[in-house]
Order: C-alpha cells, then structure tokens, then sequence
C-alpha cells in the first residue's frame, strides 16, 4: 500500500496542470421571468413551480461583466493580512496519505469529509488549518448568512428563496471557501443559532441569529479531536449530516437553513474512539503515524524553526509551489464531471465492498468519486486501477467490523482484498 501511495503522490507531487486561461471577472446575474403555473413545487435545474394561485418562475443565469470594488477588494485583501499567518500546504513534509485525503475533498465535497487518526503531535490540526489557502472561490449571494448559493434552489436559505419568488434581483459575489473551527467546549445553542437577543432588547421582536453551521454552509466544519466531542454536540453534527439541512426550534421561531458542509476531524486514538454513527459519515479515513526517518525529522524541525522565525518570509518562499497547487485543484474542479469510469471498474470496487462485508452502499460511493477525483488531479478524464488502489483503503478502512482478535491494520485487509479482485 505504501509503495502505491507513494507512487501516486509523486505523479501529482511532479505533474504540473496547465491553468485556464484567464478571462474578465463575470459574474452571474439572475433574471426572473414571471408567469402563470400551477401544480406542486420543483426545486429542480432552472425553476421553481410554486403552489396553486402563485406566479412560476424560471431561472435566467447569464454571464455579465461586473466592476471590480477597489474598496471591497481592499477590505478582503486588509482582512487577509491581519489573519494570523498559516504554515504553507506545500511545506508540509511526508504525511502524503493525508494530505491526498484533503486534497480530494476540496475538489469533490461530496465525498464526504475526512477523518484524521494519528499520533499526537504529528501535524494533523497543521495541515488542515493550512489548506485555507489553497481553498477555491464560489458563487454567493451577498450579504446571505448561509452563503447561499444563486443557482441552486436546494442550497438557498428561505429569505433568499422569498427574494427569488417575490422577483427580486439577487446581487452575487465571489467569496473564498470558509473553514469554521468547531471548539469542544462550544455550546448547542452557538452551533446550531438562537435568539437574537439584541434585536430583541432593542425592537422587540424575535429574530434568529445564525450559528457555526450557518457559516460553516458550503464550506468546511473542521473538529479537532472530535473523538473528545460532546454526545449533543456530536447528535448535531449527525443530523445536519445526514439531511444537509439545520433545524431550530427556539422560543416560539421555528427555522431550517442549507447546512451542507465538508466534515473534517482528527484525534488521537489512544484518547477515545470515535462514536460509529459518526465515523461512518468521514468518507475517508485517513492514519497518521509518527515520522521515523532522522532526516526527515531534522528537516521537519527546521521548518518549522524557519516559520516560526519570520513567517511572512518562509510563506513568500513556497508562493509559486501553493499557486501551482492552486492552479492543480482549480483545473482538477472544472474537469471533474467530464472523468469516466468503466462499469467493469465499478463491479470489482463493489465486489471488493461485498466481500469484506462493508455495511451499506457509501464504501461503495465514496470509492467511486474519490478515485474520479484522483484522475482529475492527475489531469485524466478515465479512472485506472491504480487511482483506485490509492484511495480505495482510505474509503473503506474505517467501515469493516471491527474483530478484537485481529491484529492486522484494516487498512492492510482492505489492500489485499483489492489486489484479490482487480488481479
């Protein structure tokens, strides 16, 4: 397995994707064409069909050329200096299994987030912090709480749905990835929202006041040492997982908004296991152990020595490497729908699912799309073996019964079985 990881993270460590060519800033604007419809409602591509005695409207997405704000690119530009500075992606040393992991999730979402096992102090929480950098821009209705997303009714909080439908034109702009922290020791009522209490001081009237979920929208909910999790919290994150949707029912206000987002954890195993229910919504899996080679802990030490010592410095030295990983994942997103993969492919990864007994069919989705994914990293438009062997231990490791008397990684059982199937 290693030797096959290893193989694949030198391929996309060495490739150098070509980056889309640069075109002027547009962004979309949408039009509403009212007219006369009945019947139930449709959330689907381009419309929606309201009930009966309501307007149906279809949706217009066209591309227009837009002003640049000097004023509001001066404020995201001051705002990102004033951040505390985040070790670079690429400077990171060894720990490829995870990074591959992270990599595929920011280019596909739905495969469903990572769960990161190691060692304490092997740079788990680093590397995740550090991919805020690398994390592309999407489309979002300005000023929305929920990043609410202009062409997707189904990711659209009700206030701008109620816009959409009262005809309203939505004013779009381009915003960075979010990655919110999930603290252990957050309460429910600032994950999932409250009461305003200052609108309800000052107005007198009852209004919600978004949560961690709200932000996380669209983004990245990462927990560090989510094995220490609280049982409520951990409950919370299971529901909105499961529906894409949060649900508050506070003092007389009754309100559901768009909570879909990337599930990023890491712990240490020594610490606690990790609930099942939750562990099976990770879609990857990923093992860190303690690096044991002395040169490359030596190189390790001197990073970090060298970041800590001056650290707009040390980020200037690795600009061009994070660009062109940049520009990898950029070109990686846009390819991604055009990746095939050949039903015989799909017949073996399942076989090897039934075979090892994997509960329920997400080994068997999440295997397809993160190998779909290491394809477009790679820059192909066709899944091999060997893109499957990458990521098919990260997949299915962490949903295998568990059997006290086995001392074998399930990792290791998992590549076995593979190579059993596939030849």
């Amino acid at each position: 397995m290693a030797s096959v990881l290893g193989t694949s993270t030198a391929i996309l460590a060495s490739r150098s994707l070509v980056s889309p060519s640069s075109k002027p800033a547009t962004l979309p604007s949408i039009s509403i064409n009212p007219g006369k419809g009945y019947g139930r409602k449709l959330y689907g591509r381009t419309g929606i069909q309201g009930r009966k005695g309501r307007p149906r409207f279809q949706f217009a997405v066209t591309n227009v050329a837009t002003e640049v704000n000097p004023v509001e690119q001066a404020q995201k530009l001051a705002a990102k200096e004033s951040q505390r500075p985040v070790f670079p992606f690429a400077a990171i040393v060894g720990q490829d299994e995870m990074k591959l992991c992270l990599l595929l999730n920011v280019i596909d979402p739905k495969i469903g987030g990572v769960m990161i096992m190691g060692d304490r102090g092997t740079g788990k929480s680093t590397t995740v912090r550090s991919l805020v950098d690398l994390l592309p821009e999407i489309k979002v209705v300005f000023g929305d709480p929920y990043n609410s997303d202009p062409e997707d009714p189904e990711a659209m909080g009700i206030e701008v749905r109620e816009k959409v439908t009262n005809g309203e034109e939505l004013t779009v702009t381009m915003n960075k990835i979010n990655m919110v922290d999930l603290p252990l020791g957050a309460t429910e009522d600032r994950v999932c929202g409250t009461i305003d209490i200052e609108k309800a001081l000052t107005e007198g009237v009852k209004a919600f006041e978004p949560g961690l979920l709200a932000k996380a929208n669209r983004g990245i909910l990462y927990v560090d040492e989510v094995n220490l999790l609280d049982d409520h919290l951990v409950d919370v994150l299971l529901d909105s997982a499961a529906s894409g949707w949060n649900t508050v029912e506070r003092e007389g206000i009754s309100i559901s908004h768009p909570a879909r987002f990337i599930l990023i954890g890491s712990g240490n195993p020594e610490e606690g296991e990790l609930r099942p229910q939750l562990l099976d919504r990770f879609g990857m899996h990923a093992q860190v152990g303690t690096v044991r080679d002395a040169e490359l802990r030596v190189k390790i030490v001197e990073e970090r020595a060298r970041f800590d010592k001056n650290p707009k410095e040390f980020r200037d030295s690795y600009k061009a490497e994070q660009e062109k990983l940049q520009q990898q994942i950029a070109s990686a997103r846009s390819n991604l729908s055009s990746v095939q993969i050949d039903q015989d492919l799909k017949v073996k990864i399942s076989k090897v699912c039934a075979e090892l007994n994997v509960d329920g069919l997400r080994g068997d989705i999440v295997t397809n799309r993160a190998a779909k994914a290491v394809a477009a990293l790679k820059g192909r438009d066709k899944v091999t073996a060997e893109d499957i062997a990458t990521v098919i231990p990260n997949c299915l490791r962490h949903r295998l019964r568990k059997d006290p008397l086995e001392s074998i990684d399930s990792g290791v059982l998992v590549i076995e079985k593979f190579y059993e199937v596939f030849g």
